[in-house]
């Protein structure tokens, strides 16, 4: 480093943004503050460096840099320089004290909700079905609550409590269970690490969801042909993606991030197949579902992108993920629907999962097909021995419970005439 040139002059703000580089390094010092003084770098660069033995009396002066000018104000660099002139008088290095406060800075960093949410979300959630999911939740947690910027170590039992409770106020009683496990198991992961300084016990340990919550029902909440007949023509009025994305779950009863996040790569419409790899299902095994001719005809009539995904708002690089607002629109074109044959009528409240049990429901009132063969058409694997030895994949099963559904969706959505009845054909035989 070439040795730079020394001048002397009381440094003001308009001083040090006059200052010009030149081909080598130079040095101001500042009148009021001894040792203080501004490097000028042929880059234009201007710092605050302080020139002391920093080591002790019996070591060499060097320049130590306190910061960038811009970056630390005049008045900040001559506090700094005084801070540091104790220090080196009671025989103490300053830039161990920096090193330490560094460390604790960064220490604190990692610590904070939303980088142990980071970590947590690569270790754990990425490769889980439901993860990005889990992710997504509690990252809006972070941001809604200010959680996000503070140590995990400094949320408690009651802060947690008061937002899951915020929830259950606003009737969201199955989303508030969820949450409140999806906060359970993050704390018990950072816990486990024993990498996060403090972090001995989770503030969820004492929390009980009966208690703050209240009992975790199951749903059943299944649509009436009246309400499925609204819902088709509510697909048809929402457009794409959302409309097609939803007559696609109601014709297949696969889970909605199976449909939405679905690929063309996944589908071959000549043999009427789509397969769900296994990373995309709950049961970690790939899933073919065979495809109604109805089925089909809402796929050939999606858009083609670039991008591998039919269902999308970004060129086909990416699936849809704004179900919120989806659903939303969804519930106000049925509504209008259902009006339009009752003044009187209503929808009482259902999600999404609930087309899902709707269609396991059907498959049920067709008694042409089994109970194993209606599980493993929403994608259930067998249990117990079965799964291990019976390999038989149930495909021609499969397609005939499918295509029975379409013929019994269809004749929901469009009645057939008085005298005419409704034919799905001779029951398959079955291995």
């Amino acid at each position: 480093m070439p040795k730079a040139s020394t001048d002397k002059r009381a440094l003001t703000d308009r001083t040090l943004r006059s200052l010009k580089p030149k081909d080598k390094p130079y040095d101001i010092r500042d009148t009021e503050v001894r040792g203080l003084r501004v490097r000028v770098m042929p880059s234009g660069q201007r710092s605050f460096v302080l020139l002391a033995r920093h080591s002790g009396k019996h070591s060499a002066p060097t320049r130590r840099a306190l910061g960038v000018y811009d970056v630390m104000s005049l008045e900040e660099a001559r506090d700094e320089a005084r801070q540091w002139q104790k220090l080196i008088k009671k025989g103490v290095d300053p830039s161990t004290i920096r090193q330490r406060e560094r460390v604790e800075k960064e220490r604190e960093q990692k610590n904070t909700f939303r980088a142990v949410l980071e970590a947590f979300n690569k270790d754990k959630l990425e490769g889980l079905r439901r993860g990005r999911e889990v992710n997504r939740d509690l990252e809006k947690l972070a941001n809604e609550t200010g959680w996000g910027g503070r140590p995990i170590t400094d949320i408690t039992a009651l802060e947690v409590r008061d937002v899951i409770k915020q929830y259950k106020d606003r009737g969201k009683i199955h989303h508030a269970h969820n949450l409140l496990g999806y906060i359970r198991r993050l704390f018990n992961w950072a816990i486990d690490q024993q990498v996060y300084v403090g972090l001995e016990t989770s503030p969820c340990d004492r929390l009980k969801p009966n208690a703050i919550i209240g009992e975790k029902k199951l749903r059943n909440r299944i649509l009436n042909d009246t309400e499925l007949r609204a819902a088709w023509i509510a697909t048809d009025r929402m457009g794409y993606p959302y409309g097609p994305l939803f007559k696609l779950s109601m014709l297949t009863g696969q889970r909605k991030s199976e449909v939405a996040e679905a690929q063309w790569s996944e589908f071959d419409l000549a043999k009427k197949i789509w397969t769900i790899p296994a990373d995309r299902m709950k049961a970690d095994a790939a899933h073919i579902v065979p495809l109604s001719d109805d089925a089909v005809v809402v796929l050939k009539s999606l858009p083609r992108f670039d991008g591998d995904y039919p269902f999308s708002v970004s060129n086909g690089r990416a699936p849809v993920r704004a179900f919120s607002a989806a659903k939303r629109l969804f519930d106000v074109e049925i509504i209008k629907a259902l009006l339009e044959s009752d003044a009187k009528a209503k929808l009482p409240h259902f999600v999404i999962h609930d087309i899902r049990r709707t269609v396991r429901t059907e498959l049920s009132a067709i008694p042409s097909i089994s109970d194993l063969v209606r599980e493993l058409v929403i994608g259930h694997t067998k249990s117990g021995l079965h799964k291990v030895y019976d390999q038989y994949a149930y495909l021609d099963e499969k397609r005939h419970a499918l295509d029975a559904w379409a013929a019994r969706l269809r004749s929901i959505v469009k009645p057939p005439p008085a005298n005419v009845v409704e034919f799905t054909g001779p029951p398959v035989a079955r291995a």
